[in-house]
């Protein structure tokens, strides 16, 4: 008879164990690729890129890398804790044996979730905390002081406990009340709460962080403005967010949904970028709008829920699916909130491997948005904007190419900026 416990277990440590090794191979590729051209500003950039320049993108792209194969060993090592080692189960015990029970079983389940939230937060604090105050220090990018950090903490904490209590107390409720067929309207749940999520960001939970003024600037207004009705795009406003409070990194999106859609700037964006290659960037993001990639990404995530809710409603009645990753169910009390942490653990070691899948389409995406930036306005000002960003971010012009299929959501710099110059310079101002 088989084993079905001793099966995952045995599946479970094969998939860690590769995924580690291919982790630490992409990562090794990656810091030897960029260390061996950083010394030599690639061709193509030679007129436009300075050495220093070059080379600072080099450092600060191997100093994340290195940094990176640190956290990937502690949280290697973390997800040992919590699974095999029996450190989840150690803690749903422990629950167990507590009055919380006196309050419901709801109540003891919540518990253990906000309590494997809080531990795993403290475990990530100080990666959290070197990867502000040194690397991103380091290099010129950050701008936070340790206060302001904590603040950010703090709210993002409440603002998790406020939002994120509630959906996963309806979801375990849905588990233990809705009979065999929870997972489907513990799905439709989910969804329905990442739609209003879109609706309540950038009115709500957005500033609680950062300012946004309306743009000020009446050329660059106008211009903006013009560029979306030839675009046939309709927002509720052009709004300038003081990321340089946080960061020197520049960038510019769409947040909402809807007829709550908005255009937000970072202040650090305007200061770097001229009003035409302003105009550039955004229209690319309008080119994702145009091809219907946001709605294609929204369909995938509904998709990959579903599936992932459906698998979670029949392992969740497994035993061996308990047993098998270091835990055991409880025989007198709901164990719910126990498969979805353990299902929660176990899925990103599966997925990591059709990662690249994903990261391909991406990557089609950037060029499709490229493609249309260069038909809707001057394609010589979306490569220019392009690598004034590229430089100033910091970002290699040397990454590894396997490195790139596996982790990249854009292009590189030298492919994306090559596809541009095939592309027609000249805007045609139609839409496509």
């Amino acid at each position: 008879m088989i084993d079905h416990s001793l099966v995952l277990t045995l599946v479970f440590s094969a998939v860690l164990v590769l995924g580690l090794l291919v982790k630490l191979y992409l990562s090794s590729r990656q810091i030897r690729h960029v260390a061996h051209h950083k010394n030599a500003v690639p061709p193509a950039f030679a007129a436009t890129i300075s050495l220093a320049s070059h080379q600072k993108a080099a450092e600060y792209t191997i100093a994340k890398a290195r940094f990176g194969l640190l956290e990937l060993a502690f949280g290697t090592a973390v997800l040992l804790g919590w699974t095999l080692l029996g450190g989840l189960d150690a803690l749903n015990q422990a629950l167990a044996g507590t009055r919380l029970g006196e309050w419901g079983p709801l109540t003891q389940q919540l518990a253990l979730v906000a309590s494997f939230g809080l531990i795993s937060g403290l475990l990530d604090l100080p990666f959290t905390l070197f990867s502000t105050f040194r690397i991103e220090e380091r290099f010129g990018f950050n701008k936070m002081s340790f206060k302001l950090w904590l603040g950010d903490l703090l709210k993002s904490t409440v603002v998790g406990v406020v939002i994120g209590l509630p959906i996963v107390a309806l979801i375990l409720w849905l588990m233990g009340s809705a009979g065999r067929m929870w997972w489907l309207w513990a799905w439709t749940a989910w969804m329905a709460f990442n739609l209003l999520i879109l609706v309540l960001y950038p009115t709500v939970i957005a500033p609680m962080f950062n300012k946004f003024k309306p743009l000020e600037d009446e050329s660059l207004k106008a211009r903006v403005t013009a560029l979306m009705q030839r675009c046939g795009f309709a927002a509720k406003g052009l709004f300038v967010m003081d990321g340089s409070k946080r960061s020197a990194h520049a960038n510019a999106y769409f947040t909402g949904f809807g007829a709550a859609k908005r255009v937000v700037f970072y202040d650090t964006l305007l200061k770097q970028l001229s009003p035409a290659e302003v105009d550039a960037v955004l229209a690319h993001e309008l080119g994702h709008f145009k091809h219907k990639h946001i709605i294609q990404r929204i369909v995938t995530l509904f998709g990959m829920s579903l599936a992932g809710f459906a698998l979670l409603g029949w392992l969740s009645s497994q035993v061996w699916f308990y047993t098998g990753l270091g835990a055991q169910p409880n025989l007198a009390a709901p164990n719910d909130a126990l498969a979805l942490l353990l299902f929660m653990l176990a899925v990103p070691l599966f997925s990591f491997f059709i990662s690249p899948l994903f990261a391909q389409l991406s990557r089609k995406h950037e060029f499709q948005a490229d493609a249309y930036a260069a038909r809707q306005t001057d394609g010589r000002d979306l490569s220019s904007a392009l690598l004034k960003l590229y430089q100033d971010n910091a970002s290699t012009l040397t990454p590894d190419p396997l490195f790139v299929k596996f982790y990249y959501s854009h292009p590189p710099a030298s492919e994306r900026l090559a596809r541009m110059g095939t592309l027609h310079a000249a805007p045609t101002g139609t839409n496509s």
